[in-house]
């Protein structure tokens, strides 16, 4: 047992003192020293590169900002836009309905005529056959007033003839006077003295009315 411990120690004695030991430890030491001067380099650039980084996070920040600003105003502009579009369709349409609104007043003094001219006609000379040319002649305005009536329906103008005992509306009537009427409820229309007209829902003439109040 001593005489193997003894070889065996003479072994490793042999293998420590080989040539290629020798040589394989300094390239070790090289290896390490190496790798501990590249941590070195890289914990340098790092050092190194931070001033440089924190300016482009900084930067990018500028611009991230900048971008968010444009952004706004450019969805703010496409919101201004849609509404400007949405008001000048609107203003082209109104424009459409009611710029021949001057033109209908003028028409509805010639329908108000007409109707007081049928109005005016005693019924019992229409039906009687005492005076065929005067029954001829209502007639025919009668046949005006309708046809002219139709114009107006055409183009959306329709007449405001509003029935008794309807509630009194400030937008659609004009009061002429407020007068205890019996059977009728106060604050409603008790009589008609002009018919009114509107044009596409548009109060174009009010209705000229009396209204009824409690004695």
């Amino acid at each position: 047992m001593a005489s193997w411990c003894v070889r065996a120690a003479r072994q490793s004695y042999s293998v420590a003192a080989s040539p290629s030991f020798t040589r394989a430890s300094p390239r070790l030491l090289c290896t390490a020293a190496h790798q501990k001067s590249g941590q070195g380099s890289e914990e340098d650039q790092k050092a190194e590169q931070s001033p440089a980084e924190k300016a482009l996070a900084e930067e990018k920040g500028q611009l991230e900002e900048q971008l968010k600003e444009v952004t706004d105003k450019y969805t703010r502009s496409l919101a201004d836009m849609e509404n400007l579009r949405t008001r000048s369709q609107k203003m082209v349409e109104d424009a459409k309905k009611y710029g021949i609104q001057g033109f209908c007043k003028d028409l509805l003094e010639v329908a108000d005529i007409l109707e007081k001219a049928t109005e005016s006609v005693p019924k019992e000379e229409v039906t009687s056959q005492k005076n065929p040319h005067l029954k001829n002649l209502y007639d025919g305005l009668v046949m005006t007033e309708t046809q002219i009536q139709k114009v107006f329906a055409k183009h959306g103008l329709f007449k405001l003839n509003p029935d008794g005992g309807q509630k009194f509306d400030p937008y659609e009537h004009e009061a002429l006077f407020h007068a205890p009427v019996e059977g009728k409820e106060p604050g409603t229309v008790a009589i008609v003295t002009k018919v009114g007209y509107k044009l596409h829902g548009r109060t174009l003439r009010p209705a000229l009315v009396g209204v009824a109040k409690a004695p």
